[in-house]
């Protein structure tokens, strides 16, 4: 099983910039080992299993909890059986349907 979840968390009384409140996010990520790619909007994250996706949030929005009264967090996940490695897989196909590699900032 793959699990894709597309995440956004951050807290809403903070002010403008996030950035020191999203890097706490991204660094329990990447300790994490799972493969994921960073955006401006958000990040992606491939897990086996649903639990873990589910384990990685919760590890997320914790390391907000001590100084953040307020967070706002979006979650989309896309679950499918007897597949995985889609993270890079699903931009490589659509390459290959447009004959070129994308430009990835």
């Amino acid at each position: 099983m793959s699990v894709l979840m597309e995440f956004a968390m951050f807290p809403t009384d903070k002010g403008e910039s996030l950035s020191e409140h999203v890097s706490r996010i991204i660094n329990v990520i990447d300790a994490s080992t799972y493969p994921y790619t960073l955006t401006a909007m958000g990040t992606i994250v491939e897990v086996d299993k649903l639990d873990e996706a589910f384990i990685l949030i919760k590890k997320a929005y914790e390391q907000l909890e001590p100084d953040c009264s307020r967070v706002y967090a979006t979650v989309k996940l896309d679950i499918r059986k007897g597949k995985n490695g889609r993270l890079q897989q699903k931009i490589v196909s659509v390459e290959k349907k447009l004959g070129k590699k994308l430009r990835q900032t």
